[in-house]
């Protein structure tokens, strides 16, 4: 087990150990607590876009499901007439300059594994750039459009927010409650408070603290002929090999359970880079991962590899909300 899973598994399920990293703890806070202050003052300023700025992200390190829920917001506000730009860091990215559009022809490494599946799955203006009022800028200079949708980027202050939805896996929630380096928190709890709306992932109903939503299998994808293939393409029961580079890894492997599945899992870092050499295993069997681990893999892919595609399903209540949240920001 890699360093990085044993320690996500002890801010989730606790470990005495981390104790001693609490003096890191408290300097880590003052720090994140400071940096916010100062923008939230006025000291320092931020960035105003011309247009609403809508952030998604988390306060816990670890997978939330948050590019499922950008690729709902995005098909969702085009149903209701809007133009819509997505800003993101481009994590692992190494474009050739920044800001960098994102293009559906480009590679994973080039653009990025979420940025590239959110521009191939619905090819949205979407800019990368760590420094996010410059990607912003940037979009606005390139097209006209209506309203930016921020990927992750909650705690990036520099740039104005009009609206911040924050999601947390519903099963682990926050861990130990602690912040980085001595739990799984980016933030403190207390900063949800002040988000507009929290969405848990993998609730079964909305509570007094948040909106549910939930990650919804739709299809088997073939990664060399996308062919698109109903849940029951393989028999219940069915042995496989199940890759997740995400990160929460588990999840998708549950997920791959509820369908009465068989997988052997292959957990990798978040962002992982793959090879063909790395993904054969023994037995010969299908292979099934998450859409984000597929855009890295096409290239080499075998006959039977397959992706599973998700779609968000957030509550009914939450999308009475989130319009109500359009049509008072336009």
């Amino acid at each position: 087990m890699a360093f990085t899973e044993r320690l996500l598994q002890a801010w989730y399920s606790g470990h005495p150990a981390l104790a001693l990293l609490r003096p890191l703890e408290a300097l880590y806070r003052r720090v994140v607590t400071r940096k916010r202050a100062v923008f939230i003052s006025g000291e320092r300023p931020s960035y105003r876009a011309p247009v609403p700025v809508i952030v998604v992200g988390n306060i816990t390190v670890g997978g939330t499901g948050k590019t499922p829920m950008i690729l709902w917001l995005i098909e969702h506000c085009r149903r209701r007439g809007l133009r819509v730009g997505v800003v993101s860091r481009g994590y692992g990215a190494k474009p050739p300059s920044l800001p960098w559009r994102v293009e559906a022809g480009q590679s994973a490494e080039q653009a990025g594994d979420e940025p590239l599946l959110i521009v191939r799955r619905t090819d949205v203006a979407l800019m990368i750039d760590p420094d996010r009022p410059r990607a912003v800028q940037a979009l606005l200079a390139a097209q006209p459009l209506d309203l930016i949708l921020c990927d992750d980027g909650l705690q990036h202050y520099r740039l104005a927010r009009d609206l911040e939805l924050v999601l947390i896996d519903a099963a682990r929630g926050l861990g130990n409650g602690r912040c980085l380096p001595a739990g799984p928190l980016r933030e403190p709890a207390e900063r949800l408070s002040s988000v507009d709306a929290v969405l848990y992932n993998g609730a079964s109903a909305d509570s007094t603290g948040g909106f549910a939503f939930q990650l919804r299998p739709s299809a088997l994808v073939n990664l060399l002929s996308a062919e698109r293939q109903s849940l029951d393409h393989f028999p219940p029961g069915q042995t496989l090999h199940a890759v997740a580079g995400i990160g929460n890894p588990q999840r998708f492997f549950n997920t791959l359970q509820a369908l009465d599945w068989q997988p052997l899992p292959h957990p990798f870092a978040d962002h992982a880079q793959f090879s063909r050499q790395a993904l054969s295993f023994s037995p010969s069997l299908p292979l099934v991962m998450t859409e984000k681990d597929a855009v890295k893999c096409q290239a080499f892919a075998a006959d039977d590899w397959w992706y599973l595609a998700v779609e968000a399903q957030p509550s009914a209540a939450f999308t009475d909300w989130f319009d109500a949240q359009l049509q008072r920001l336009l």
